[in-house]
Formats: C-alpha cells, structure tokens, sequence
C-alpha cells in the first residue's frame, strides 16, 4: 500500500492555515568546505520545533478524532499531537518509553498532552496506547506508518521540490519512515531525477536493518544523541517500509561521534540548535559519507534537545 501525490497534495490544503512553510537557505560554510551547493531546508523552525506536525494535523483533522486521541513518541511526534489535538479543543495522552529525555516528555505536556512513561521501549509504550484506544475510545495517532501522517510529511516534500526545482539530492533523517516516505513521493513525482539518501544512527536503525533483511525486523533499542529517530518499524508495518524500500535510493547510518560533529558544525557555522537527529544530514556530509550530486539540501527536522546536553556536545562530547 503506498500515499499518492495526490494525498500530499489533499495534506497541504488541509493543514496549510495551521502550521509555518519553513525557509530554505543556502549553508555558505558547508559550500564552500565541500565544494558543492548545499542548502539547508529549516523544518526544525515548525511551531512545534519538529516536522511532526505535519503528519500529526493532517491525522487530527482527517481521521474524524472526535473525543481525543494517544500516541506512541519518543517526544517529537507526542508534541506534535498533544498540540493539534489542543487547537481542537481534544485530548491527547501520550505515551513515551523510559529512553525519551527528560526535555521531551516536558514539550509534550507544555502542549497540553497527557505524557504517560510506559516501559523501556516504543514497543513497551504501544502496549498501553493500544489498551487506551480500546478501552477510552481514543482514536490511535501513529508516528509513522499511517496514510494520513506520511502525507502530512511528504507536504514538506513540496515545499522542496518547489523551493529547489534544481534539485540533485535531499538528505532525510530516517527513523519508521513517515518522513522520508512522503518526502520521497512529492520530490520524486515533482522531480523524477532527484535522489533522496536517508540518514540515520549505526545504534539500532530499524529501517536500515528491515530493509537488510527484505521485512520489517526488530532491533534493540539503545540510547543515541538521535533519540528521535530510536524506536521500531512495527512488525506489522503496513505504509512505511513498502514506500522507504521503492523510493529511497540509499541509506547511510552514522557513529554517535559523527551525529555529534553534525550539531556542533550547525551551532557554530549555521548559528542554529538542533538535535541529534536533525543533524543527521550534516553529519553524513562531513564525514563522507553521502557525495553530494547536485544542488544537495539537508532537511533539518527539530530543535527539541535538552540544552545541558546541547552543551556537552559542543564542548566535545558524543552525546
């Protein structure tokens, strides 16, 4: 099963009047270190710090979420929900494994959202959001691997695709899927030359090792500078995995120490604070390991890191 153009489109007018179309700006410094054009498309900017909110309107005000909704996050995706939900006037419990720092689980309940701490993995927390759907009649916002969500995202796409018709290759962190799924069917439809290169951490990248195995696999969740992007792909993942497996050219995983220097270059040449799992993208081009071909653009997806860690990183820590 996949999300036509056609359904990201539909995303866009429905979620246009609630949330930022975030800028697109060229990095002089990573131009000029690496030779190439690279731009750098400011999603961490969205109101809720993450692109998340995306997907999360799009589901709100599609799914006919009536009384209140849960979801499974490790603290971008809950945000995200806990703030459309609020804007509606509905509740939002959201449920958050152990892994999730601190600065996270405060987002979502500074947005209006129940944060409940359930168990030691998202697994352990989809237990408990699936008890709630049953038992309260909440209706189940996933974070990813859902139709109305991956077009949220892939909104985000067109802003790209129409920002940058030039377009050679776009960097997406990868966790489930959500985002580089809908990204990757705006850009590819709207650019059909364009390349889209996932990125995401060597400790416990689901996607990558789901798409090394030919099916959705599990992995051990460990903790990362990109705590977003921890988590599975959901056995039973129905959207996500298909779209990630036909759309999307490459994936490359980075070290904690490669994340690191990704968040210290966007501080301290881009005069931006991201987390861990934002920086993805600059990460992999400092180290080598994406060649850029063409105009590249690295999607910086959130803001939302704890500021003390922020800190240790950029006085040279791994995380």
């Amino acid at each position: 099963m996949s999300v036509r153009f056609s359904d990201i489109l539909a995303a866009r007018r429905r979620i246009a009047p609630h949330l930022r179309r975030t800028p697109m700006e060229r990095s002089e410094a990573l131009s000029a270190r690496l030779g190439a054009d690279i731009r750098l498309k400011l999603e961490h900017r969205q109101i809720t710090g993450s692109f998340k909110l995306r997907g999360a309107t799009n589901a709100v005000l599609s799914l006919g979420v009536e009384t209140g909704c849960v979801a499974v996050s490790t603290g971008n995706h809950g945000r995200a929900v806990a703030w459309a939900a609020r804007e509606r006037g509905l509740r939002a419990v959201i449920c958050i494994s152990r892994l999730a720092p601190q600065v996270k689980v405060e987002g979502v309940r500074a947005c209006g959202g129940d944060a409940r701490i359930v168990g030691d993995s998202q697994d352990e927390a989809q237990i408990e959001a699936d008890r709630l759907a049953h038992e309260e009649g909440l209706i189940e916002i996933p974070p990813f691997d859902h139709p109305a969500v991956i077009a949220g995202q892939g909104t985000c796409g067109l802003e790209i695709a129409e920002d940058a018709p030039d377009l050679g290759t776009v960097l997406v962190p990868l966790s489930g899927g959500g985002l580089i799924a809908g990204v990757a069917r705006a850009v590819k439809t709207a650019l059909p030359g364009a390349r889209v290169v996932g990125i995401s951490m060597e400790r416990g990248a689901a996607m990558a090792e789901s798409l090394k195995a030919g099916r959705p696999a599990e992995v051990r969740e460990e903790r990362s500078l990109a705590d977003s992007l921890g988590g599975g792909i959901g056995l039973g993942n129905r959207w996500s995995f298909d779209m990630v497996r036909e759309l999307v050219d490459e994936v490359v995983l980075l070290t904690e120490a490669e994340i690191a220097e990704g968040v210290r270059w966007a501080y301290a040449q881009e005069r931006e604070v991201i987390e861990g799992g934002a920086a993805v993208s600059i990460g992999a081009l400092l180290a080598g390991k994406v060649a850029p071909h063409g105009p590249t653009i690295c999607l910086l997806t959130g803001r939302n890191i704890d500021m003390d860690a922020h800190r240790r990183v950029l006085d040279g820590a791994e995380g």
